[in-house]
């Protein structure tokens, strides 16, 4: 479970601020929300055989080849299978498929389970094979195609179809990580040929049929006829007026926090919680000289109240941060220290600084730097709790808020001295040498803040060709202790799931890393 932070350091004057201002906005939103429920009419019409999903757009692709972001993966995963899918500690298990290392560059996989494809446009059954498994892989490998995902399996020579039930993969170099890279959905090898185009009417073997795709909502139907519809709703307090009216059943996440406790308040909704992996940080642009000294990167971590912020503002509902893998994963580290917040040192530390280096600072004698986030009013507010937390030590703060695109696209050009962001869904270790390697600087990678750090370039190195997972294991752990130690980022939190329903909504599972397979096993009684 999250957090309680009891027993915490006492709230910063901001963060009682901020206390004060959730509440009020709260209050503030209760009424809005209120006065507009009296204009709602009678009530809906609502079905018992249909389940409807507020979402915040429409889902980008919902071709597996080419979907990279969450939503349009999370519902691929309804629609597709996959020949892995992993355990509570982040280890690949068998989907569709039981698998054995020949050698170190040949696995094999062998079918334990014949799904029927969604395909209206044969004549019978046309059931999934290894004949699938190796045209979708061999799709997504030629260069032409352009799938995204070809990166990650870059070591991935060919794949050959043995029989319908087994197929082998080679791999030009060992990887051990292998395995847990097959989570591709699997396409029909005959509408492969084709070129269908399966973005606009994806035929796929996984619980769901897809039935109808618009501008208003995506339908997908469940084998006992229940519909699931994923309606897009931009503003977030319209997707809680729906719910309020019954329009939605549900929406996972994606609320403010006024917003969730509201819902959490209202006798008319329900919401259910559970911790969470995705890993939000404090990005730094070594480039820049400032933040390329230890010591400033140091005080800026001592200097901000995680505690305070995640009891104030989040309601206590997150976990403080000290890895990119949450201490579950197996590859996590399990009581790495946590960063300890100590404004005294973080003052004392920023005043040798200014010893040191007097240009860096502004005729008051603080240091002047910039803040970038997106223009969403939570990371707002959270950037002005940073901004008042570190006026505190001797930071003069600047906050630039932007709309998402030009914000990601500034973060990810380099135009920024800190910002903040959340990695979501992680499974693999390989993030590391996507995000913290030196040759992963974009646009080859994600290593957006520019470090460059010989020992974390080694035990990346090292980790990508040891022989067996539990080598694997202690080089990352190693390498996570380094980049705290360094601080490549600042940890801040993993923000704990939820989902906000109608009383009439039961039987909804929420999961860790926000799949919506919750879905499947969901009723709905009028």
């Amino acid at each position: 479970m999250a957090e309680t932070n009891k027993g915490m350091p006492h709230l910063s004057a901001s963060v009682n601020h901020e206390r004060r201002t959730f509440l009020a906005g709260s209050i503030t939103l209760a009424a809005s929300v209120t006065g507009l429920a009296g204009c709602e009419g009678a009530p809906p019409s609502n079905k018992a055989d249909t389940i409807e999903m507020g979402v915040t757009g429409r889902p980008r692709m919902l071709d597996p080849r080419f979907a990279t972001d969450a939503l349009s993966s999370r519902i691929n995963r309804l629609l597709y299978r996959q020949l892995i899918d992993f355990n509570a500690a982040f280890e690949p298990i068998p989907d569709l498929a039981d698998w054995v290392r020949l050698s170190p560059t040949h696995y094999r996989f062998t079918l334990r389970e014949f799904p029927v494809f969604h395909d209206a446009s044969v004549s019978q059954n046309y059931q999934l094979s290894a004949h699938d498994v190796a045209a979708t892989y061999q799709s997504v490998l030629t260069r032409s195609t352009g799938s995204p995902h070809r990166g990650a399996l870059k070591a991935l020579n060919r794949v050959v179809a043995i029989s319908p039930t087994e197929v082998d993969f080679f791999l030009s170099e060992p990887d051990p990580l292998f395995v847990g890279r097959l989570v591709l959905g699997i396409l029909p090898a005959r509408r492969l040929a084709e070129g269908h185009r399966f973005q606009e009417h994806p035929i796929g073997a996984g619980p769901c049929r897809f039935v109808s795709a618009s501008e208003q909502k995506l339908v997908l139907k469940r084998p006992d006829g229940m519909k699931l519809v994923f309606r897009p709703v931009k503003d977030a307090t319209v997707r809680v007026l729906k719910l309020r009216k019954g329009e939605l059943d549900l929406v996972q996440n994606d609320l403010s926090p006024e917003l969730a406790a509201y819902c959490q308040a209202h006798p008319g909704l329900a919401v259910d919680w559970s911790d969470g992996t995705g890993f939000g940080y404090i990005g730094f642009n070594f480039a820049d000289e400032t933040l390329a000294s230890q010591e400033v990167r140091e005080a800026i971590a001592l200097g901000i109240d995680r505690n305070a912020i995640v009891s104030a503002v989040f309601q206590g509902r997150a976990r403080l941060a000290g890895g990119l893998l949450v201490p579950q994963h197996w590859a996590g580290v399990e009581g790495l220290p946590q960063i300890s917040y100590d404004p005294d040192r973080a003052r004392a530390m920023i005043a040798g600084v200014r010893q040191r280096h007097p240009q860096w600072f502004d005729a008051q004698g603080r240091l002047p730097l910039s803040f970038k986030t997106s223009s969403d009013a939570t990371r707002i507010r959270l950037a002005t709790i940073y901004q008042s937390q570190l006026k505190a030590i001797g930071i003069d703060l600047s906050v630039q808020s932007y709309d998402w695109g030009t914000f990601y696209n500034d973060i990810k050009q380099g135009r920024f001295q800190l910002y903040s962001l959340a990695w979501v869904g992680i499974k693999s270790p390989d993030i590391f040498e996507y995000v913290f390697h030196s040759q992963a600087i974009p646009p080859k990678g994600a290593n957006r803040g520019r470090y460059v750090d010989a020992t974390a370039d080694a035990l990346i190195e090292q980790a990508a060709s040891a022989e067996s997972v539990a080598e694997q294991a202690r080089l990352y752990r190693r390498l996570q202790g380094h980049l705290q130690a360094t601080l490549a980022v600042m940890p801040l939190w993993y923000e704990d799931q939820y989902v906000v329903h109608r009383p009439d909504l039961t039987g909804y599972r929420l999961y860790p890393d926000g799949r919506f397979d919750g879905l499947l096993t969901a009723t709905k009684t009028l």
